[in-house]
């Protein structure tokens, strides 16, 4: 291995606690949506009108789980239940416009709290960080990378 070739383990660790640091940081206070919330409520409004079951699955996530989330969803007004047109016995969901306002409002004081970490660097670091963004978007985005449906 040489001076170019990083250890993956070490640059795995090291943006497992980082990334796992700034989410801590970023979260809100408890009246709040929860991560798992938005991020279910972003797919619905991405990909829907969705079944629970795809859902989980674009979640990565147990169904278990992720009915949990869908009651919080439709007890907040935020997604609505239709029947599934291809099969009576099966139901879909999509996002209300509350649902979606409050996606935006969140992701929106997220990014806030986010921006305000990364306040302090140095243009370089900035810069660094926005090379490093296609490589590390493309990681979320990998079927392989999602280890575990457990959230």
């Amino acid at each position: 291995m040489t001076d170019l070739d990083p250890d993956r383990t070490e640059v795995a660790a090291r943006l497992a606690a980082a990334v796992g640091r700034i989410n801590r940081r970023a979260r809100t206070d408890s009246a709040s949506l929860g991560y798992g919330i938005v991020s279910a409520l972003a797919s619905i409004v991405q990909h829907g009108p969705l079944r629970p079951g795809d859902l989980s699955r674009i979640e990565v996530v147990t169904k278990p789980t992720m009915t949990r989330i869908l009651t919080e969803l439709e007890q907040r007004g935020f997604i609505v239940r239709d029947p599934d047109p291809r099969d009576g016995r099966a139901f879909m969901v999509s996002a209300t416009q509350a649902g979606m306002d409050a996606m935006d409002a969140a992701r929106s004081q997220r990014t806030g709290i986010v921006a305000g970490l990364i306040a302090e660097l140095s243009p370089d670091d900035v810069g660094s960080i926005a090379k490093a963004l296609d490589a590390l978007e493309r990681v979320a985005q990998s079927p392989t990378s999602q280890a575990s449906p457990a959230r």
